[in-house]
C-alpha cells in the first residue's frame, strides 16, 4: 500500500544544507528512512546563502531529491531567521512567499504529492493555502497535509497589520482562524487547517494540550485531539556511530567498550580535568537557558563539585550562566571544564568520553541528546518530560531494567537525588559496565519512526 505513495516534506531548514537546530537534523535524516520503505519522497526548502550546491536541486544521501526555493532578497542572507538583535522583521513575507511558492513549483515539476508533510510555523501556511486560495485548483485535489510541531513555543506571531501579506481573505483573521490576541499566528493556521497533526513524542503530544505547555494554543489542540499523534524522533545511526566516528581517536562498540575510557582520558587531558578514568565525569551539551534546566544545575553545582566527580559543559546562552560557569571553572580547577561555544567535534568527544549526561529540562519536546548519549554508552540523567519521558526509563538495580536516571518534580534537590543515584551505581563497576553496554544496544534509529509516519500517510491517503 505504501509503494506508490508520493510525499513532499517541506522545512525551513535541512541538514546538511542549512541548520539552526534539531529541525534540520530531523528533515536531514527522516526522508531517507521513509524512502527506504519504498515511498517517492522529496524535500522542499529555501535556498539560503549557506546552500553550497549548483542548480535548484540536490539529493539527501544520494537518494531523496531536494528542491530549493530561490529569492535573492529573502533568502541570500547570513542567517536563516534573524541576527543577535532579533528576528528579521520581514519573516512573515519570507515564509508566506516560501509556502505559496512550494505549491506553485509542484506544477512546474509535475509532481502531485498525495501528502505534503509540513514542519513548524515557517511552513504552516501550506495547509491553509490548500484549503482556501488553492482549493478549486484540480491539480491539488486529493492532496492531504500532515503538520509536525517540533516546539510549540515558536509560533510565527506578527502584528495584524501584516495579515494581507499572507494573501488570505480578512475573514480568516478571527478567533476560529489565524487571529491570536489581536496578532497573526501562523502556527495556529497550520493546526486548524492540516489534516493530521504530529509532534515529536507521545508525551509531548499530551503536554501541549495543557495550559502549562500549550503556549496559548492548548484549546485549539484539544479540539483536534483525535487528529494528534506523537512519534519520537530518531537519530542517524551512521552519523552517530562510536565504532567509526571520525571525531574520535579511539573507537568502541557494545562488544568492546575499552575505547570509551581511552576517549575519556583524552577528554580529561584536553579540557584541563585531572586524568583519572575512575572519577565519574558528568557532561552537558546545551543551550544555557532556563528551559534546559540550567537554573537547577546552577543551584546544585557547588555541592556537586565538592563530591568525587568531574563536570564538563559545552554550550552558549544567557550571560548570567556564562558568568556563573566561568566562575565555577576557576573555583574548581581540574574538576570543572566550561566551554562557552559551539563545537561539533568537542560535542562528539563529550558524548563519547563522559560517563553521565545531564538533561534536566523544564520541557523537552523530544530531545536528541539523550538518544545520542545512549548510543555512546553515556548514561542519561533526565527529567520526566516530553520525549525524555518516552525514551529513558529509570534504572532498577534489583531487576536491571531501565537505561538512565529520571526525576519528576522540577526542583534542584530532585535533580541532585537522580545524580546521586547514578553516582552510587557507578561505584559498582560491573553493574555500571552492564548498564553502559545495555544503553549502547538501544535502538532509536529512524527506521521505527519512519514506519509510524508511513502508517499515517496511508491512513490519510484512504480518508475521503
Amino acid at each position: 500500500m505504501a509503494k506508490g505513495l508520493k510525499v513532499l516534506m517541506v522545512s525551513s531548514e535541512v541538514f546538511p544544507f542549512s541548520k539552526t537546530g534539531g529541525l534540520a537534523d530531523v528533515v536531514g535524516s527522516l526522508p531517507s528512512a521513509i524512502h527506504n520503505l519504498g515511498l517517492d519522497i522529496r524535500v522542499a526548502t529555501p535556498r539560503y546563502k549557506s546552500v553550497k550546491v549548483y542548480g535548484n536541486e540536490a539529493r539527501l544521501n544520494n537518494d531523496v531529491p531536494v528542491y530549493f526555493v530561490e529569492h535573492e532578497g529573502y533568502f541570500m542572507r547570513d542567517n536563516l531567521y534573524g541576527t543577535k538583535a532579533g528576528d528579521y522583521p520581514d519573516n512573515l513575507d519570507r515564509f508566506a512567499f516560501f509556502s505559496k511558492k512550494v505549491l506553485e513549483v509542484l506544477k512546474d515539476l509535475d509532481f502531485k504529492p498525495d501528502i505534503i508533510h509540513c514542519n513548524d510555523w515557517q511552513t504552516a501556511l501550506i495547509p491553509v493555502y490548500l484549503k482556501t486560495i488553492f482549493k478549486d485548483d484540480p491539480f491539488y485535489k486529493g492532496t492531504k497535509t500532515i503538520f509536525t510541531i517540533h516546539n510549540i513555543g515558536y509560533q510565527g506571531l506578527f502584528p495584524k497589520e501584516g495579515f494581507p501579506k499572507t494573501d488570505l481573505p480578512w475573514e480568516l483573521f478571527n478567533i476560529n482562524g489565524l487571529e491570536f490576541y489581536d496578532k497573526v499566528n501562523i502556527l495556529k493556521g497550520g493546526l486548524i487547517f492540516s489534516d493530521i497533526i504530529t509532534t515529536v513524542s507521545p508525551t509531548y503530544s499530551k503536554e501541549i494540550q495543557t495550559k502549562e505547555f500549550g503556549y496559548g494554543l492548548d484549546g485549539v489542540l484539544a479540539q483536534r485531539s483525535d487528529s494528534i499523534f506523537g512519534i519520537v524522533n530518531g537519530i542517524d545511526y551512521e552519523a552517530w556511530n562510536p565504532s567509526k566516528d571520525k571525531a574520535l581517536k579511539h573507537h568502541f562498540s557494545s562488544a568492546n567498550i575499552d575505547g570509551k575510557y581511552k576517549e575519556k582520558k583524552m577528554l580529561q587531558r584536553d579540557c584541563g580535568l585531572k586524568e583519572d578514568v575512575n572519577t565519574p565525569l558528568i557532561g552537558i551539551i546545551s543551550r544555557l537557558v532556563d528551559q534546559k534546566g540550567i537554573d537547577l544545575i546552577s543551584q546544585i553545582i557547588n555541592p556537586l563539585l565538592k563530591m568525587d566527580v568531574q563536570f564538563i559543559l559545552l554550550g552558549t546562552g544567557e550571560e548570567k550562566y556564562h558568568t556563573l560557569f566561568g566562575r565555577i571553572k576557576r573555583k574548581y580547577p581540574g574538576k570543572a571544564s566550561t566551554n562557552l561555544r559551539f563545537d561539533a567535534v568537542l560535542a562528539k568527544i563529550i558524548y563519547a568520553g563522559s560517563d553521565m549526561f545531564l538533561m534536566p529540562s523544564k520541557y523537552e519536546p523530544c530531545g536528541l541528546g539523550q538518544l545520542i548519549s545512549l548510543r555512546y554508552g553515556t548514561i542519561p540523567i533526565v527529567r520526566r518530560s516530553g520525549g525524555l519521558a518516552d525514551t529513558i526509563v529509570e534504572y532498577n538495580p534489583k531487576t536491571g531494567r531501565g537505561t538512565g536516571f529520571v526525576f519528576e518534580k522540577y526542583e534542584a534537590n530532585e535533580l541532585f537525588g537522580a545524580i546521586k543515584r547514578a553516582l552510587h551505581l557507578y561505584k559498582d563497576k560491573s553493574a555500571w559496565r552492564r548498564l553502559v553496554i545495555k544503553a549502547m544496544k538501544c535502538d532509536f534509529s529512524w527506521e521505527g519512526s519512519a514506519k509510524r509516519y508511513v502508517e499515517l500517510y496511508k491512513k490519510l491517503k484512504t480518508q475521503r
